[in-house]
């Protein structure tokens, strides 16, 4: 239910970013537009799912698995006050300090781009601010087992965005184009609170939002939502450090980067945040001695694991090598041409590097948040972010002198050198998690027939690209995806993957 909720809500993420792509193309104002999302969608990403779900689930899941509703309704309505306050705080302070936060996040605009840029994060930030409000939402769903809701509610803010791009872009400049679907953001986020409010009040009938820090339960959110709230903000200043980076680069490589990104969530989503999701409130519900629990949490993650590979695999080696076919058939309209899509292609074949690691390392780090341990990750996400940061810059702004290539291409860099990091925090966490519970990881030899398989799939790709006419870039998706997808479930069978078996004999 997660991965159908969210597949709805990234589709049409998708659709959103291929309107964009139509009517911005790889401009400046398209870069503007991309850049400023990302500076108030930071309030998004560290009070919301991330450390929200890491402090407030474990605990608020608990409640629920004890029957004692009394007490989790007093924690939900004591979490989302608190949020409220905090938030609004936030969301004025970011108003009043957008020039600066335009300055330290993108030094290399100026000018016009610079000044729209401003305009835009000031728009941003009340939505950002509603989407945390979404996320306490999707916590108390998520502990009620209401998965489905809570990932398909993005496809409202979705649906406000694409619908003001369709009636106002073919009468409006970019610059005017992008102020309106700023706007639409805002708006969408409302609709997107709205949409999971009905049910919230349902499943939770005397919640009452109330500022109060007194009672045990709430404390230990409290205790546990600091490091995971400074984990998160680790992760962004990473981010953050990539698009600083990226605006140093040529014009169009923030929005190249924006539309490789969208494309590379799609699986992270799909597979790992969909796995991880739906595994948290389950091993936060674990109960026993320390050998159950230690056994429980065993199975659940392992399995979890080879589910994660068995999609993810794929994905990867689709990224790598029909990337360029992925990205035609999304983007390639209007103003975004053929030469833009194989400048995308060549960034998302960098996120790829990475690409398992990012989701096998979000589920360990669901493990230790069931175990109501926000430190661990947080130490591992520091280590993570110095990599990130030192590998990026000699990727992004050293690599291509030293490779002869043109200095757009510093962009791949920067996803390559992430992917790097990635799998070293990933890595740690692994073996950070096998101290407390016993050995976890996928079974020997499992990997290799998934990437024979993937890497088999890929070669009928390339033999379809070569022998077909040169149709419109969605027909020949369809077809050369198909027929890699085929494939490689046909292949992975052959080698005697069992997720292949089970998925061929249940259809």
């Amino acid at each position: 239910m997660v991965a159908a909720g969210i597949f709805l809500s990234r589709i049409l993420g998708l659709v959103r970013q291929r309107a964009l792509a139509h009517f911005l193309g790889n401009s400046s104002v398209a870069d503007a537009f991309t850049a400023a999302f990302r500076i108030p969608n930071l309030l998004q990403n560290l009070f919301g799912e991330g450390a929200l779900s890491a402090s407030f689930i474990p605990v608020y899941a608990g409640l629920v698995a004890d029957k004692d509703r009394e007490e989790a309704n007093r924690v939900a309505g004591a979490v989302g006050a608190l949020l409220a306050v905090v938030v609004s705080g936030i969301v004025v302070l970011g108003i009043l300090a957008a020039p600066l936060l335009v300055t330290v996040i993108a030094p290399g605009f100026a000018g016009e781009k610079r000044e729209l840029t401003i305009r835009l994060v000031r728009i941003f930030f009340p939505g950002a601010g509603l989407l945390v409000v979404s996320a306490w939402c999707l916590g108390i769903l998520n502990s009620h087992r209401k998965f489905f809701l809570s990932y398909a509610a993005p496809v409202a803010w979705n649906l406000a965005i694409i619908g003001t791009l369709l009636v106002l872009g073919p009468r409006r400049s970019m610059a005017d184009l992008a102020v309106a679907a700023a706007w639409a953001s805002v708006a969408g986020s409302l609709l997107q609170v709205l949409v999971q409010w009905p049910t919230v009040r349902r499943l939770a009938p005397g919640l009452r939002l109330r500022l109060t820090t007194t009672t045990a339960h709430v404390r230990t959110v409290l205790s546990n939502f600091v490091p995971a709230f400074v984990g998160r903000g680790v992760v962004q200043v990473s981010a953050f450090i990539d698009s600083l980076l990226a605006t140093l680069l040529p014009t169009g490589a923030v929005a190249a980067i924006g539309y490789a990104q969208t494309i590379y969530l799609l699986p992270v989503s799909l597979f790992g945040m969909a796995i991880s999701a739906a595994e948290l409130p389950a091993m936060s519900s674990a109960r026993g001695t320390t050998e159950e629990v230690s056994a429980y949490l065993q199975t659940r993650l392992n399995a979890g694991l080879r589910r994660v590979a068995f999609l993810v695999v794929p994905s990867a080696m689709a990224f790598l090598a029909l990337g360029h076919v992925i990205v035609s058939a999304l983007y390639q309209t209007g103003e975004f041409g053929r030469q833009d899509s194989l400048y995308v292609w060549g960034i998302l074949a960098g996120s790829a590097v990475g690409l398992l690691a990012s989701t096998m390392g979000r589920l360990y780090a669901s493990a230790f948040y069931a175990l109501r341990d926000t430190r661990t990750p947080l130490r591992f996400a520091v280590v993570r972010v110095v990599l990130t940061g030192a590998l990026g810059w000699f990727a992004a702004l050293r690599l291509p002198g030293l490779l002869v290539i043109g200095p757009e291409w510093g962009a791949a860099g920067l996803t390559a050198s992430a992917g790097l990091a990635g799998w070293i925090e990933f890595y740690l966490l692994r073996r950070g998690l096998q101290v407390r519970v016993g050995a976890t990881g996928l079974p020997v030899g499992l990997l290799p027939r998934l990437w024979a398989a993937a890497a088999a799939g890929a070669g009928i790709g390339w033999v379809a690209l070569r022998y077909l006419p040169a149709w419109h870039p969605v027909p020949l998706a369809v077809v050369v995806l198909g027929g890699y997808g085929v494939t490689y479930l046909l292949a992975a069978r052959f080698f005697g993957v069992q997720e292949a078996r089970d998925l061929l004999v249940r259809r």
